[in-house]
């Protein structure tokens, strides 16, 4: 009995950090939980008298290579939604750019706030990974299986890239597989990488998976913890061990749109009503308001309070307001309709009401004397 609990111990021993740090065990949410994972590039010291130049500490401020919403829904499906590096929109507190440099313009809350905005789900948490956790984790996993597409031979100095990878299914280890994913020398650019991403994704869940490899999952927990920048809590972790312990049953998708450019610069220009209907279907929460018609109608309130609600709700990701009309007069503020309850959560005041709404409205807000002015 010693000898088992010794030899458990051992195997345990590597992901103690990461126990430590959370204190999260394997739970079914009870509800979809959805976190952003990012893979930070690497910045490499240009002043250092050594060439090719050394990799600076990885502070996780530089531009996101890698950018994947991932969802755990309680009956065990987790869904990822791949958004390509270079798509090009709006981003909060910024301007128009990349996606990919929301981090290094303003952290995690930026990139949050972009993709919040992008895609109009709820982000629970995030997790930025480093250049070397992809590595780690792969030999931590024994390698992957996994048929390489096409030939793939790149050498870059520079960027401390070597890539000489065959055709045809085989076994990678960690720096052939950080070479499959860092590949973008072919003619689909980023959206290669995209679908790279998503085949190195299934071929780790499939390691994950095999009954033989369940001592290889502290490895594995190690290996990340000691390569990632994390704003996660311990339910949301607990939610994601849930769901990787209930066999990750894997959905991937890709944010629809098509090639362009921005000047000179080469971007992925979203389908925006593609990607709503992607996420409609693949990553709605029955329980979030924010894909519901909203009619807002100033009732009794200061003028400009329809508008400036509006605008506050499409900043919290709410993606069908509109301002109607109705008959005025003296009155508080309330809520009716669908899940008029957690809309009044995002008003901040009022009441909910079981009154007719607007018709075609699945929430209608009437704006009363309670209305704050600004």
């Amino acid at each position: 009995m010693g000898v088992v609990l010794a030899a458990v111990v051992a195997v345990a021993a590597p992901a103690a950090p990461f126990l430590a740090r959370y204190g999260a065990w394997p739970q079914r949410p009870d509800r979809p939980v959805t976190v952003l994972l990012a893979g930070v590039a690497p910045r490499y010291d240009d002043t250092a008298p050594v060439w090719p130049w050394p990799a600076k500490p990885e502070d996780y401020s530089g531009n996101t290579d890698t950018i994947l919403l991932a969802q755990a829904r309680p009956d065990g499906q987790v869904n990822l939604l791949s958004i390509p590096r270079d798509s090009w929109m709006n981003i909060p507190g910024w301007g128009y750019g990349k996606i990919n440099g929301a981090n290094p313009h303003g952290g995690p809350d930026m990139l949050i706030a972009a993709v919040q905005k992008l895609t109009g789900v709820h982000v629970d948490g995030y997790a930025f990974v480093s250049l070397y956790a992809l590595r780690a984790l792969t030999d931590a996993a024994g390698g992957i299986t996994l048929d390489v597409p096409s030939r793939m031979k790149y050498d870059d100095n520079a960027g401390h890239l070597h890539i000489d990878l065959q055709p045809g299914p085989q076994h990678l280890n960690g720096v052939q597989a950080e070479g499959f994913l860092r590949f973008r020398h072919d003619n689909l650019g980023d959206i290669g990488r995209v679908a790279r991403q998503q085949l190195f994704l299934k071929a780790l869940a499939g390691q994950v998976k095999r009954p033989w490899n369940w001592w290889r999952v502290p490895l594995m927990l190690s290996a990340v913890d000691r390569n990632t920048k994390s704003g996660l809590d311990k339910q949301t972790m607990g939610a994601l061990l849930g769901a990787a312990a209930g066999g990750m049953k894997l959905q991937t998708s890709t944010v629809p749109g098509t090639f362009g450019y921005q000047g000179a610069a080469s971007v992925w220009n979203v389908d925006q009503a593609a990607l709503d209907a992607l996420v409609a279907k693949s990553f709605r929460d029955p329980n979030d308001p924010r894909f519901l018609n909203v009619a807002v109608v100033n009732v009794d309130a200061p003028d400009g309070s329809a508008r400036r609600l509006k605008t506050r709700l499409e900043e919290l990701g709410y993606r069908n307001v509109s301002i109607a009309n109705g008959p005025r007069g003296p009155a508080a503020t309330t809520i009716s309709g669908t899940l008029a309850g957690r809309v009044q959560r995002d008003v901040g005041h009022g009441s909910v009401a079981a009154t007719a709404g607007v018709p075609g409205a699945d929430v209608t807000v009437r704006l009363g004397s309670d209305t704050p002015a600004n």
